[in-house]
């Protein structure tokens, strides 16, 4: 591990970026150039002292997981991610690889759509990056232990996760999780993490057992999706899905229709829910 040009890169990336780059608000006028150590170590989900020793060349080696936090908070491209990754010592992911890594170009994307929910997911599942109102929405999906960022298992597997939507829509969401589990299960065979997820949740989950039998392949897709905030009530959201097919990443945009309760509700969700999205340091690391 090469901590001092570990920490000079680290810097420089911090540097370059502005606030509106990552989709926060600018504040009071900065004495310096770039990201403020607390913003980066927010937006990685670990503590502003893990990241302050890394910058100061003194910091432990860091796990994979959090390479790829890092990777993602500055924004950093393939290139640069690998990077990092030599000079930690770690082999980087594989290209061909389905990745954690989000190309800056989708999370710049995410970061403009400040009126709309909005998140970056996996293609079977797994939450690898939202917008504020995406939080307010429905949880700060990060802020969980990497296990418990799958939207399938927890639809299945953790009871909260069910309480987001009305109860006469839960058997739709259950066949359409189990549904694109299946065809990106049948579409790579070799991949350990879909086949785990399989497991898993026929092992825990007679719900998902039943389903997985049932072999079901048809896609569902639901375009509109209703939720149930415990603040501004229920929402009746437009859901748009985009593909980037490089990395096996999905977008996906809710909007409500101008002029709707729903629409007039969302407004309200943007300032009751990001009242409290202000990054702030964090002691826990994951």
């Amino acid at each position: 591990m090469n901590r001092a040009e570990l920490a000079d890169f680290l810097r420089r990336g911090r540097a370059r970026l502005e606030p509106s780059d990552v989709g926060l608000a600018p504040g009071v006028r900065r004495r310096t150039p770039g990201l403020r150590r607390e913003e980066v170590a927010t937006l990685a989900g670990m503590s502003v002292d893990y990241y302050t020793r890394l910058e100061q060349s003194r910091g432990p080696r860091p796990s994979r997981q959090m390479l790829t936090a890092l990777a993602r908070a500055l924004r950093l491209t393939e290139d640069e991610r690998d990077h990092l990754f030599h000079l930690v010592g770690e082999e980087p992911p594989r290209r061909d690889a389905p990745s954690a890594h989000v190309r800056p170009g989708l999370l710049l994307v995410l970061d403009r759509l400040y009126d709309s929910p909005a998140q970056v997911v996996t293609d079977y599942g797994t939450v690898l990056a939202q917008n504020a109102l995406a939080k307010a929405l429905v949880g700060d999906a990060l802020a969980r232990p990497p296990r418990e960022r799958n939207l399938t298992r927890r639809f299945f597997l953790d009871p909260s996760a069910r309480a987001l939507f009305p109860p006469e829509d839960l058997p739709a969401h259950a066949r359409d999780h189990v549904a694109t589990l299946r065809a990106v299960a049948a579409a790579r065979p070799d991949d350990p993490e879909p086949a785990a997820l399989v497991a898993e949740l026929r092992s825990s989950s007679e719900e998902f057992a039943r389903l997985w039998d049932a072999h079901e392949v048809s896609l569902r897709r639901q375009t509109r999706k209703r939720f149930v905030h415990p603040v501004v009530g229920l929402l009746e959201l437009d859901c748009e899905v985009l593909l980037s097919h490089a990395n096996h990443h999905h977008l996906i945009l809710h909007t409500a229709r101008p002029g709707t309760e729903s629409h007039d509700r969302l407004q309200l969700l943007r300032v009751v829910g990001l009242q409290d999205m202000t990054p702030r340091p964090t002691n826990h690391q994951h």
